[in-house]
């Protein structure tokens, strides 16, 4: 009798998962100046002016924002830099990120 190798005609793949996605938000202060925020969200996070000030107004009024929607590492980065951009003007404008349900 002949000996037969019998191989599975399917492999195993290792099922990847989408990187769980970070919230940018934007906290209210009254002592950052309103145009300083807007060029930061401009320049940060490459909005126009007008969004830029819509999403300025939206945290003035209700005390927080979200800014964008990123992976963990860009999302975390992008919210220090932006609040070192306000720090290094002596403003105590703040971007902070938690995960996205």
């Amino acid at each position: 009798m002949n000996e037969t190798d019998i191989k599975p005609r399917t492999e195993a793949r290792p099922k990847v998962e989408r990187p769980r996605l970070h919230k940018v938000i934007l906290l209210n202060d009254d002592y950052t100046p309103r145009e300083f925020v807007v060029k930061v969200l401009s320049a940060e996070f490459q909005m126009g002016e007008d969004q830029a000030h819509r999403v300025m107004m939206t945290a003035h009024r209700k005390g927080a924002c979200v800014v964008a929607v990123y992976t963990r590492d860009v999302a975390e980065t992008k919210a220090s830099r932006a609040t070192e951009a306000g720090r290094r003007k002596g403003y105590p404008l703040m971007f902070t990120t938690e995960p996205e349900e």
